[in-house]
């Protein structure tokens, strides 16, 4: 399983760091529209879809992402939509997680669907936009939930005693989430220190909201964190509910694409919101 996961991990670097690095962003506009296709298939498997209705519907999502990129959507001042997405994902996710599996399999069929399916675009729309915005900004947002999550697996497995979400993710606890907190505020440091360096092309999320004092960046990087283990914990109650353990088994060894980005999904376009400020 372990070199299974390394050989998968190690392909999908090898197309995604030349796309991220290129000096034009149309090769990752690309890259991202396929993995968020697939991740429109495996959403829609997860929601009841038929196989020919969810391949339909994740190749259909990747012709009008596609679509909307060559039409200059991405050229286009979405400060607005991020209030919306943002505040969306806020309550949705809260609203979510008190209810449980129970109370998501009460919503509607279609309207699980097709939010699930607005929220990709939104998320696939942030992520090329933060490809925009330049490498370094792009990599500070990535580099946050990664460290979060890096950091609350370390610190779950050395500390971890007080369950987080014991329905819906075992594996997680509160000392695993404050250790993830605490790793993104350690990078968040080291991200100002970089930016001021001056070895980056664009600065970071971090170097934006300390900008705004430090109770801010402190609050931001916290909120973000926090979010971060929504996005994860709120595919996990939408994979019980489907009674699957993966999204998909695209990727050998790591499950699907809504396994490895479900904490960036929330993330995305709060970052984009945060930004702006």
């Amino acid at each position: 399983m372990l070199k299974q996961r390394i050989i998968t991990a190690l392909a999908l670097l090898a197309v995604l760091l030349p796309a991220v690095f290129y000096r034009s962003p149309e090769p990752f506009v690309v890259v991202s529209t396929v993995l968020l296709a697939a991740a429109g298939w495996e959403w829609s498997r997860l929601n009841g879809g038929t196989p020919s209705m969810a391949r339909v519907l994740g190749v259909g999502l990747g012709v009008c992402l596609l679509g909307f990129a060559l039409l200059g959507g991405l050229a286009m001042d979405w400060s607005g939509l991020w209030v919306v997405v943002g505040v969306m994902w806020i309550l949705v996710g809260a609203w979510m997680l008190y209810r449980g599996v129970v109370g998501w399999k009460n919503w509607p069929a279609s309207l699980r669907l097709w939010l699930g399916l607005l929220l990709l675009g939104c998320a696939w729309l942030a992520l090329v936009q933060a490809r925009q915005r330049g490498v370094g900004f792009l990599l500070s947002v990535l580099t946050l939930v990664w460290m979060a999550d890096v950091a609350a697996y370390a610190g779950g497995k050395t500390f971890g005693k007080r369950k987080l979400a014991p329905t819906l993710s075992p594996g997680k606890s509160w000392e695993g989430a404050l250790s993830g907190a605490l790793g993104v505020l350690i990078l968040g440091f080291v991200w100002v220190w970089i930016d001021g360096q001056g070895w980056s092309d664009s600065l970071s999320l971090f170097s934006l909201l300390w900008a705004h004092g430090p109770v801010w960046a402190l609050l931001a990087v916290l909120g973000m964190s926090a979010m971060s283990v929504v996005g994860d914990l709120l595919e996990s109650l939408v994979k019980r509910s489907a009674g699957m353990k993966d999204s998909s088994q695209l990727l050998p060894g790591h499950g699907g694409v809504l396994d490895r980005v479900d904490a960036l999904l929330p993330v995305l376009p709060l970052a984009m919101l945060l930004a702006q400020f």
